[in-house]
C-alpha cells in the first residue's frame, strides 16, 4: 500500500468503510441519532433559506420574454442561480451543521475508537459531565470553522488576477476546503491523544496521498443529495478507523509527557 495511488484510493474508501464498521457495531447507531437529527434540521432550514433568498431576490432579475434567445438566456440564469444557491448551501450546511454537532460527533468518535480496539465503556453516560465538555469543544470548532472562512475569503483575491486568478482560485480553493474536512474529522481522534495543532498538522502531511484521498472520499458524500445527511456521522468514524490503523510514531509517547507535565512530574 506504499504506491501513491493506492495511497489515495484507501484514504478516499474510508467514509465509505464507516458504514461497514456500523454493521459490526450497531450500538454505535444510537450515538449518531442525535447528530443525523442536527443534520436534517441544519439542512432543511439551510435549503428553506437558499430557496427563499433565490425567489425573491434572483428569480426577478431572470429577463421574462417570449423571444427566443431570451427563454434561453433565462434557463441560463436559472441553471446558474441553482449551482451558485447549491454552493452556498453546501458550505452552510458543512460549516453548521459540523458547528452544532461537534460534540456528539467527539462522542462518536470515542465510542469508535473503543468498538475497534475492543475496549468497552464502562462508565455510564453523565448528561451533565457531557455537557461540561460541550463549550471547549465548541469553541474549538468554532475556531476551525473561523479560519476555514478566513482562509477562503482571503482566496477570493485571486480572481483578480487576469486569466490565471480564477484558475489558481478553483484548485486552492479545493485543496483547502479538502485540507480543512481531514483536519476538522480527524481533529477528533488526535485532540484526545493531546496532540497540538501543530502536531496533527504534521501527522496530515507525513501522510499527504493518504489524507488527499479521505478528504476527497468525505466531499464527494457532501455533494450527493440527501446523503450528505450521513456524511458527517460517517466522516467521523471513518476518520477514527484510519487514524486508528494508521501508525503514528511518537503518538503515545506524547500524549504521555503531555500528561506528565499537566501533573507536574
Amino acid at each position: 500500500m506504499t504506491n501513491p495511488i493506492s495511497q489515495f484510493v484507501k484514504g478516499f474508501f474510508y467514509p465509505l468503510k464507516a458504514g461497514r464498521l456500523l454493521r459490526l457495531h450497531p450500538s454505535l447507531i444510537r450515538f449518531i441519532i442525535i447528530p443525523f437529527a442536527i443534520n436534517i434540521s441544519v439542512f432543511g432550514l439551510v435549503v428553506y433559506l437558499g430557496l427563499s433568498i433565490f425567489q425573491t431576490t434572483v428569480f426577478p432579475l431572470i429577463p421574462q420574454r417570449d423571444v427566443w434567445y431570451w427563454v434561453i438566456l433565462g434557463w441560463l440564469f436559472w441553471v446558474l442561480a441553482v449551482l451558485i444557491t447549491a454552493i452556498l448551501v453546501f458550505f452552510t450546511f458543512t460549516v453548521i451543521g459540523v458547528l452544532i454537532a461537534s460534540p456528539f460527533n467527539d462522542l462518536l468518535s470515542e465510542r469508535t475508537e473503543e468498538a475497534l480496539v475492543g475496549k468497552r465503556h464502562d462508565e455510564p453516560f453523565v448528561f451533565r459531565a457531557f455537557l461540561a465538555d460541550v463549550r471547549k469543544i465548541i469553541i474549538n470548532e468554532g475556531k476551525k470553522i473561523l479560519l476555514f472562512v478566513l482562509g477562503m475569503a482571503l482566496l477570493l483575491f485571486l480572481n483578480l488576477i487576469p486569466v490565471l486568478g480564477p484558475i489558481l482560485y478553483s484548485i486552492l480553493s479545493l485543496l483547502f476546503t479538502i485540507f480543512f474536512l481531514v483536519v476538522e474529522y480527524t481533529g477528533y481522534f488526535l485532540s484526545r491523544k493531546r496532540l497540538t495543532f501543530r502536531d496533527q498538522r504534521r501527522f496530515i502531511f507525513s501522510r499527504p496521498l493518504l489524507m488527499l484521498g479521505f478528504g476527497s472520499g468525505v466531499l464527494c458524500l457532501l455533494a450527493v443529495p440527501f446523503l450528505q445527511l450521513l456524511c458527517i456521522p460517517l466522516a467521523v468514524i471513518g476518520a477514527t478507523q484510519l487514524c486508528h490503523e494508521t501508525t503514528v510514531p511518537g503518538l503515545q509517547e506524547t500524549a504521555e509527557s503531555v500528561r506528565h507535565i499537566k501533573k507536574g512530574e
